[in-house]
């Protein structure tokens, strides 16, 4: 099943300023599709468009099919319930002001009637922030501090929990790992992948590591200068007829 898609959108700022050009692709269910490209190509403002956190100026986003028309976020409610995110700075996503377990109960809180809960089945708060942390291989305990007594890696992988607490159908990861060290990035990259097998979630996989991408994804596209220049499956990375830009940065990958 088709979940997300982007049908030829565009985007500008500052009135003629193109980010976005003919940007199009789809994700299936229990897919990860990576998006990779160099700092500043467009990537984050996919994104953000995909949340509907900044609005297009053309083209279509659909998710299972449905065009996305919605003006205010009482509208938006639905549809965020089903996609989540996680970006690149974990501290900037967590409220300094709040213990982990309070964080990680929100989006539990606006969403619990709409959620038939198939993975976490807690019958309190306590054990459903358990339940979060130990999927993401944290202790129970740490849900009693707040985010400056987290390590990078470990912060991250809050956000992380709090994306799957509602168990949504995509999570788009936005440069996940680039504020982490070398250990913590391949530690929550593995946990990604993990957890997509676990849940059934669908990943769209940002990032301008390409060695990432490709070990995270199942297809992947490649992005320059706000266009879609290259996209395949991830078995052709190497294949004789990739775009000149997809070389350049195998090479660098290699």
């Amino acid at each position: 099943m088709t979940l997300l898609e982007a049908e030829n959108i565009y985007k500008t700022v500052d009135k003629d300023i193109s980010v976005l050009q003919d940007v199009s692709f789809s994700l299936q269910e229990r897919a990860c599709l990576g998006l990779v490209g160099e700092s500043g190509c467009g990537k984050s403002t996919l994104a953000r468009c995909l949340l509907q956190i900044d609005a297009i100026d053309q083209g279509r986003i659909l998710f299972k099919g449905t065009p996305l028309h919605y003006k205010s976020e009482r509208q938006l409610k639905p549809y965020r319930r089903h996609i989540q995110a996680v970006f690149q700075n974990p501290t900037a996503a967590l409220n300094p002001k709040l213990k982990i377990k309070d964080s990680l109960l929100d989006p539990y809180l606006h969403y619990r009637n709409q959620v038939e809960f198939k993975h976490f089945h807690a019958t309190n708060s306590r054990k459903f922030v358990a339940q979060l942390l130990e999927a993401v291989e944290l202790p129970a305990d740490l849900g009693n501090r707040y985010p400056h007594e987290l390590s990078g890696g470990q912060k991250q992988r809050v956000t992380i929990a709090r994306a799957i607490s509602i168990e949504p159908a995509v999570i788009i990861l936005d440069e996940p790992t680039a504020s982490l060290d070398v250990l913590s990035q391949e530690s929550v990259l593995r946990l990604l992948d993990g957890l997509r097998e676990q849940l059934g979630v669908s990943y769209l996989f940002i990032s301008h590591d390409l060695a990432a991408v490709y070990s995270m994804s199942t297809s992947i596209m490649v992005m320059r200068q706000g266009m879609i220049v290259d996209q395949f499956d991830k078995e052709d990375l190497f294949a004789p007829d990739r775009h000149p830009y997809t070389r350049e940065l195998i090479a660098m990958f290699e």
